[in-house]
């Protein structure tokens, strides 16, 4: 048996184990929660890609109060238990991981009332020598076409669509969703104030005309490198993009 380690998101208010060595949650994923600013009552969830699970954990946290369901599907066998364990840990008895790959995943399409994804980055980058960080970071631009058709698919009718990506890759994912989601905002995430955008965070929505929009640019550090005001208030607060 694997050994496991455990930390901590939203300030210890969710614990998150993981199998020692595999890929760990990083800040991308409570940035990614951050940007799901409402559920309603009963609404579900599917973590497309889900990792170690952060990204469900911290929605869960956020919304426990509000009935929800949250099913994550992740292909690391280990990461999907690890994600399992964590929700029994956190109480989380309405989230639940499914071990296999996305394009298998028994899931009815149309029945989802949010869809959310942190899909690996890219091809471009030399490969790690960690089989689990190579699997969570180097895709192709034609997977990825795949992966967002998948999430698109799952949506229901004015469903909401969330995702976090590398700022270069904006380009081609707007291209690619404009026309089957609309009323898309783009959130320009920026290490320090000068630097070029590091990450994107897009939300759109299904069978919406609402014309795009791009919003004020957040700095995640200031000047002497410790988090923003507004980092603060998302990574540690758990508060909504």
């Amino acid at each position: 048996m694997q050994d496991v380690e455990k930390d901590y998101l939203l300030d210890k208010k969710v614990v998150i184990y993981h199998p020692k060595g595999l890929y760990k949650a990083s800040s991308d994923a409570v940035w990614l929660s951050s940007s799901v600013a409402k559920v309603k009552k009963g609404d579900n969830i599917l973590d497309v890609g889900s990792g170690g699970g952060a990204v469900s954990l911290c929605l869960a946290s956020r919304f426990k109060e509000s009935q929800i369901t949250i099913t994550g599907v992740e292909l690391q066998q280990e990461l999907a238990k690890s994600s399992n364990d964590s929700a029994k840990a956190n109480g989380f008895d309405f989230v639940h991981f499914e071990n296999c790959n996305i394009f298998e995943a028994k899931l009815k399409p149309c029945s989802f009332a949010h869809v959310v994804t942190n899909p690996p980055y890219s091809s471009s980058d030399m490969p790690s020598p960690n089989d689990s960080k190579a699997t969570a970071h180097n895709f192709k631009f034609e997977d990825l076409k795949k992966w967002l058709d998948f999430c698109i698919k799952m949506l229901k009718p004015q469903g909401m669509f969330y995702i976090i990506n590398r700022a270069e890759a904006l380009e081609d994912i707007i291209s690619h969703i404009s026309g089957k989601l609309g009323a898309i905002e783009v959130f320009p995430l920026y290490s320090k104030q000068g630097q070029k955008a590091k990450r994107v965070i897009i939300r759109a929505k299904k069978d919406s005309k609402t014309p795009l929009v791009i919003h004020s640019p957040i700095i995640v550090h200031n000047k002497t490198g410790d988090y923003s005001d507004k980092a603060e208030q998302i990574l540690r607060s758990g508060q909504a993009i």
